[in-house]
């Protein structure tokens, strides 16, 4: 797939898995998404898996976005606690699109405890909530840390019934989403075939006498001058660089990193930041830039130099490209972004010494040249990370390498023709999509999220590959085109496959965004059986409470009616404002 035909499926409001080989344009093409999205109003909640990841997109980790923090578990406590904290239920009751980058180093129950946090929090029992899911990654790079429990523990937690597996796609919120499978077919990165083939064969499982000889060629005990060196142990990374810095005669210059926000964010930001907290330099340093310079687009992530000098005006260190470019640097910035908000900033010059970083590190980066050392790699997947950072064969060069280095995790494999013929099939129904129907599908997606289309932002594309499925509509949208179409509550529910008390959630949810009108598009609902009793309970918490929650309702009524009686009653004779409050 295309990242056109990808991008026309993501604006419809479909949940999403976006995959592809490395180098296929997955982070280029969520920016663009996101970009999209806010161009119309709406601010998508960025996430990733990690906080390397999260700097990379400007985004927050999505186990602070979600408030589940550093836990492994959920109780019914931790739920509780989770919802009462007030930022976070606010952040989760007002977003409309999650994205989740480098979902691979996401365990299934990390997935599944956000996904319990989200429909709890806003009151929805559809997966995560109904929010619009969108997963980046690729399965077959680094995969998550796994920790088992004791027996001890398991007795009052909240699990995942699939907890016990690693991997995010085998988790059951998962497999409730079903997000639509995008997998980029194009290659930005790699221009060498025979790389290409290399890496192809590691995905296949096809490595044979021709991809071994091919990698002898290019042993090579000491690393070249310009070479990047990558390790799998921090160990080995940090004796090099000290080393070499220490070599170098000239006097060292120290910048130190800035940063403004609650230190709890600004401490995530910091452990995320590829730039170091105290930079040392020195001219004739070997450095990599760890940030795009968007402005200028004079380097890029993973862009590698030497310190030439400092400028005399600002100090800051002058760099010469592997290219001859002559870059003066300046502090960059990293933020955490909410609702078109900066809650914490760091400040560093964008620069890492760079004779050698670790495998883990290099994830997401792009190398002109890499001096390996795979021979101590322990992870499935550790190897392929590491030889997909170059863009040629001939930019590699492999000091050691073991049996391990060229494994992919067996349930990964497995997995991956699964996502290639989903992907597949997403194509071929997306080529029976009429033009407009898909156009209307964006915009009413949008407005249900609160933002708004100009006659500029309407889609001009002349691709014709689109989707022919409902399915590709967001679940509030989907009840509110239903509701348009003048259809009761059971025949909704119905036709969604859900129970009467989500499609009640689901109204509930609309007034409070006040995206539909009670006596226009609720006219044709018939209305409970008037209840002097319940229409009472409601009016006395109402004039003690100044809102209309169920709790002390029920608490006057007693067991006589059920949830949903009070729930559908409400609907019609509560006030806007209180729905509001609910919200």
């Amino acid at each position: 797939m295309t990242q056109e035909e990808a991008f026309l499926i993501l604006k419809t409001g479909a949940n999403v898995f976006l995959t592809g080989e490395p180098g296929s344009g997955k982070t280029h093409l969520i920016n663009r998404y996101i970009n999209s999205v806010r161009s119309c109003g709406v601010s998508p909640s960025v996430t990733a898996s990690t906080g390397i990841a999260a700097t990379h997109i400007g985004g927050n980790t999505i186990h602070s976005w979600s408030g589940i923090g550093i836990r492994s578990s959920l109780t019914k406590y931790d739920i509780d606690s989770i919802g009462q904290n007030k930022n976070t239920a606010k952040r989760i009751e007002n977003a409309s699109v999650l994205i989740i980058d480098e979902i691979s180093m996401l365990s299934a129950q990390t997935l599944f405890m956000v996904d319990v946090v989200c429909r709890s929090i806003r009151r929805n029992q559809e997966p995560f909530g109904g929010l619009q899911v969108v997963l980046v990654g690729d399965f077959f790079q680094l995969p998550p840390v796994f920790k088992r429990k004791t027996e001890q523990e398991q007795e009052y937690l909240i699990e995942d019934d699939n907890s016990h597996e690693k991997f995010a796609f085998q988790s059951t919120a998962w497999l409730a989403l079903n997000p639509i499978t995008c997998y980029l077919s194009e290659q930005h990165r790699q221009e060498d075939p025979a790389l290409s083939g290399l890496l192809s064969a590691i995905r296949t499982k096809s490595i044979k006498k021709q991809h071994a000889t091919l990698l002898r060629t290019r042993h090579k005990l000491n690393a070249d001058k310009n070479a990047t060196q990558l390790y799998s142990h921090n160990i080995n990374v940090d004796a090099i660089n000290s080393v070499e810095l220490g070599k170098l005669p000239n006097q060292v210059k120290v910048f130190e990193m800035q940063s403004s926000g609650p230190e709890r964010l600004t401490r995530a930001l910091k452990k995320g930041c590829l730039s170091p907290e105290s930079l040392e330099l020195k001219i004739d340093a070997r450095i990599m830039f760890t940030k795009n310079d968007i402005r200028k687009r004079q380097y890029m992530n993973g862009t590698l130099g030497v310190v030439i000098g400092f400028s005399k005006n600002n100090g800051c260190p002058i760099i010469k490209t592997r290219d001859g470019n002559i870059v003066s640097t300046e502090q960059e910035e990293w933020h955490i972004e909410e609702n078109n908000r900066v809650l914490a900033r760091i400040t560093q010059i964008p620069l890492r010494l760079a004779w050698a970083i670790t495998v883990h590190k290099s994830q997401g980066m792009s190398l002109d040249s890499a001096h390996m050392d795979l021979s101590g790699v322990f992870e499935y997947g550790q190897g392929y990370v590491a030889l997909s950072r170059i863009r040629t064969i001939a930019g590699l060069s492999l000091a050691g390498i073991n049996t391990r280095a060229l494994e992919i995790h067996p349930d990964v494999y497995a997995k991956d023709e699964f996502f290639r013929e989903q992907s597949k099939q997403a194509q071929e129904k997306f080529s029976k999509f009429d033009k407009k129907e898909l156009d209307s599908l964006r915009k009413n997606f949008i407005h249900i999220c609160g933002g708004k289309i100009t006659s500029k932002q309407t889609p001009t594309t002349n691709t014709e590959i689109k989707i022919k499925t409902r399915k590709l509509i967001s679940t509030y949208n989907t009840t509110y085109l239903l509701l348009k179409e003048k259809k009761t509550f059971i025949e909704i529910a119905e036709k969604r496959g859900v129970t009467i008390s989500t499609i009640i959630g689901h109204i509930e949810k609309l007034l409070a965004e006040e995206k539909i009108n009670p006596e226009h598009d609720l006219s044709h609902i018939v209305r409970p059986k008037k209840n002097t009793k319940i229409k009472k309970a409601f009016e006395a918490v109402y004039k003690k409470e100044s809102n209309m929650h169920l709790s002390p309702v029920r608490a006057i009524l007693g067991d006589d009616y059920s949830y949903d009686d009070l729930r559908l009653t409400r609907l019609f004779i509560c006030p806007p404002k209180c729905f509001k409050k609910m919200k």
